[in-house]
């Protein structure tokens, strides 16, 4: 018999990828965090930090800080909680979740907490009962090979495999931050299922993980991010922060400010942004300099290859507090996203809701909400991407009708709109594991199950 539901349920999340004050992933979870209490929803989150300590956000939401050593490899300004840190009985994590009791656990990482699933799912957990298991995807595995470790077929292959052959048969529900980044949960699917002699391996790894009898596209759910559309307002417009915004750059008052706001990291595609200016400086109508707000593994780089080739024309800022970036982004000329694999891209997003012109690629997860109406997306290319801005800034009516059209578009996707979503897809997941539960948690009948049935459908 179905179980009724209740009413409100306790949900934890457990991410390597928090920093308080910066991240799409990071404003992601601070939206959560503050919707918990309009909601009234109970949100717990558990995340790597310099010591053990509990902050109290709201009345409903909480984060738990876990000691962790900062990553070894990629980016190390990042802490990174790894499986010995969850996996023993008298764990600290698992102290959390046994005093917690959650209803629903999310994961929030494709690596060192994905065994999250399989632990609890076998028993390693007796204590929390059997919560729903749930993978919360920002990204594509696929394009995070190819950016630090292989790219090409290679790469394809070792992610598909990896997400058909694991992630996914390791938890209840997937939830995933774009279609872009979804698809990528059917593509390996199939993949994986029609791999080798009749997909042994694929079989064995599904049984081995006791993945749920229940077809896939029933599993996967698309929650799209949302911007603060209150803090990035065309309203911060000033001469004053226009002003300061180039004193503090070292930069001519008639220069035209483009603006770049993320990490400086592989995955971003940040060899774009030499190229572009390298295109730029053709346009001698226009002294055009590139601000950089934001850091990361690649800073050095970039600092190298502009003191090289142009001196003065990219200017890193560092990471900005929010309320200054909002500033920046709304007293900024032109806003440029070089990134064509992005996952979701909340900075393109808050940079249209700021009023600033923005070109992207034509590509990747953006396109969940850019289009030609409303941003200038274009070939990922360093002479595409310099059209583009001589575009925004030769055609004003042009670039009037479409900021306008990218503030709406922003009102219509805010972080408001978004967490009611995320909320009611909890709670859809939630509805269906009760009424389907025996499917979820019987794995005696996971042994001989065909699971090819649930793929292809």
């Amino acid at each position: 018999m179905p179980t009724t539901m209740k009413t409100s349920f306790k949900t934890l999340h457990l991410t390597n990828y928090y920093h308080k004050n910066s991240g799409g992933i990071s404003t992601s979870f601070n939206n959560l965090l503050a919707a918990a209490e309009r909601h009234r929803r109970q949100v717990r989150l558990i995340v790597p930090g310099e010591s053990e300590a509990v902050e109290d956000v709201n009345e409903y939401a909480r984060i738990y800080y876990v000691p962790a050593k900062y990553s070894p490899i990629f980016d190390k300004r990042y802490r990174l909680i790894l499986p010995w840190q969850y996996m023993p009985h008298d764990s600290l994590i698992k102290k959390i979740m046994a005093e917690e009791m959650p209803d629903l656990v999310e994961v929030t990482d494709k690596y060192t907490l994905s065994m999250m699933g399989k632990m609890v799912r076998s028993g390693h957990f007796k204590e929390l009962g059997r919560p729903i298991l749930v993978h919360f995807s920002c990204e594509r595995m696929d394009d995070n090979v190819a950016s630090f470790l292989s790219g090409g077929r290679f790469g394809k292959w070792l992610s598909s495999r990896i997400v058909g052959n694991y992630l996914l048969p390791s938890f209840d529900y997937h939830i995933a931050n774009s279609s872009y980044t979804a698809d990528e949960f059917s593509d390996a699917a199939k993949a994986a299922s029609k791999n080798g002699k009749g997909g042994f391996l694929f079989r064995r790894a599904w049984r081995f993980f006791d993945a749920p009898r229940v077809p896939l596209s029933e599993r996967v759910f698309v929650c799209p991010r949302g911007v603060d559309a209150v803090r990035f307002t065309p309203n911060r417009r000033s001469d004053e922060v226009r002003r300061e915004m180039r004193e503090r750059a070292g930069i001519s008052p008639d220069s035209t400010v483009i603006l770049y706001a993320g990490r400086i990291s592989p995955e971003k595609n940040i060899e774009l942004l030499v190229d572009v200016m390298r295109e730029l400086l053709k346009d001698e109508r226009h002294d055009h300099r590139l601000l950089v707000a934001g850091a990361g593994p690649k800073s050095d780089w970039l600092k190298d290859e502009t003191d090289r080739h142009f001196p003065g024309r990219i200017v890193q800022l560092g990471h900005l507090e929010k309320d200054l970036l909002a500033d920046y982004y709304a007293n900024a000329d032109v806003f440029i996203h070089p990134n064509p694999r992005e996952p979701f891209g909340i900075a393109p997003l808050e940079a249209m809701a700021s009023g600033v012109p923005t070109v992207a690629p034509r590509s990747g997860g953006i396109l969940s909400y850019a289009t030609d109406d409303n941003a200038w997306l274009v070939e990922t290319n360093g002479k595409a991407f310099a059209e583009a801005i001589s575009s925004v800034l030769d055609d004003e009516d042009e670039r009037w009708r479409r900021t306008q059209n990218a503030v709406e578009t922003a009102r219509q996707n805010t972080r408001e709109a978004s967490t009611d979503n995320l909320f009611a897809t909890y709670d859809r997941i939630f509805e269906d594991f009760q009424s389907r539960r025996e499917l979820f948690t019987d794995i005696e009948k996971t042994r001989d199950f065909d699971y090819t049935k649930v793929i292809n459908v």
